[in-house]
């Protein structure tokens, strides 16, 4: 079993992002896998990521506030224990557009 306590989890930028605070939960190497990483993302109200896309497949689950995933198919309004799965090479858009802070867990499998 690998922990990370939150109090050691590793802060990060990423890119395209903005109004936005990471910590690094877990990454390839600490895995079992290698090719998984989980982050925990913070957005402050107007925060978000700008139009981008991945070759890893990203499944997004809000813990706390609202938040809006824009992809080809449209917005989707996400709260509490919401999730989404944005494909790999599918495009996207991220913004917190309430006044409240946004927490959201973010799982990157390549």
């Amino acid at each position: 079993m690998k922990i990370t306590l939150l109090s050691d989890a590793i802060p990060y930028e990423a890119p395209k992002h903005h109004g936005m605070s990471a910590l690094r939960l877990h990454r390839g190497a600490q895995t079992s896998t290698g090719s998984m990483v989980v982050g925990l993302s913070h957005f402050l109200p107007g925060g978000g990521a700008d139009e981008s896309s991945s070759e890893a497949e990203r499944v997004y689950v809000v813990l706390e506030g609202q938040i809006t995933v824009t992809t080809e198919d449209g917005p989707a309004l996400l709260g509490p224990m919401d999730s989404c799965l944005i494909s790999s090479g599918e495009t996207r858009t991220v913004k917190n557009a309430t006044n409240r802070p946004v927490s959201m867990l973010v799982i990157a499998l390549s």
